[in-house]
């Protein structure tokens, strides 16, 4: 599908991760109301979408080399979805899979935020940071993922600091069904959130009206799992 005009009036939405596991739902429900740019390295799984733009990028690599992103003149919605998690302790981490997951999870993050921030700006647009229970709390094996999430925050509540014109939230889902939790734990898909359900909480921020914005919210499963 042919993207829009960069003049268009069109609301516009910026979706990295898009191809993972909870990016179709995400830019489903946004392309609702929005054109979306999806950002990911599997656009195949997303081609035909109506109202998508898939745009095929690795946003690590584009750290040192520049990120190459689509003429976009302005960004209503911008949603960071890109994140990986990879189990290690303090003991068993190198300093190699520390940068990994810093890299994606956090650094590529502020970049593309860097990156998008005049048309964010333009627009009076609104940044969703997709963070995480461990964001609050951190765990023996999973230490490098917690921590990023932690800082994950700090970008949130910094850029909302220095950016009164734009609404900046933080979307923290529990355990959810996606490949991801599936590298990480067995579980059963009925005691877990389902990807749309955190689609659904990313509409709520977007749909804050013009007096507030939704800096937090946390999607929890109905029962807890235990660890």
């Amino acid at each position: 599908m042919a993207k829009p005009e960069v003049d268009s009036p069109e609301k516009i939405a910026v979706v990295s991760g898009a191809t993972g596991g909870m990016g179709r739902e995400i830019i489903a429900d946004l392309a609702r109301d929005h054109h979306v740019f999806a950002l990911g390295r599997q656009v195949e799984k997303i081609a035909g979408m109506e109202n998508v733009t898939p745009v095929a990028i690795d946003l690590v690599a584009g750290l040192d080399s520049g990120l190459e992103l689509p003429e976009i003149a302005r960004v209503d919605v911008l949603v960071h979805a890109a994140a990986r998690a990879d189990k290690f302790s303090v003991e068993s981490a190198r300093p190699s899979a520390w940068r990994d997951q810093m890299d994606l999870n956090v650094y590529a993050a502020a970049e593309l935020t860097r990156a998008l921030l005049p048309q964010t700006r333009k627009a009076g647009g609104t940044v969703i940071f997709i963070n995480s229970g461990a964001g609050r709390n951190s765990y023996a094996d999973n230490v490098i993922y917690a921590a990023t999430k932690h800082a994950l925050y700090a970008l949130a509540d910094g850029l909302r600091k220095a950016e009164p014109e734009i609404r900046v939230s933080t979307v923290a889902p529990g355990p959810t069904d996606t490949p991801m939790l599936k590298g990480l734990q067995d579980y059963e898909p009925e005691h877990v959130i389902a990807p749309v359900e955190v689609a659904k909480a990313i509409r709520a921020v977007v749909n804050a009206g013009p007096s507030t914005q939704l800096t937090e919210i946390q999607v929890r499963p109905r029962v807890e799992l235990k660890k």
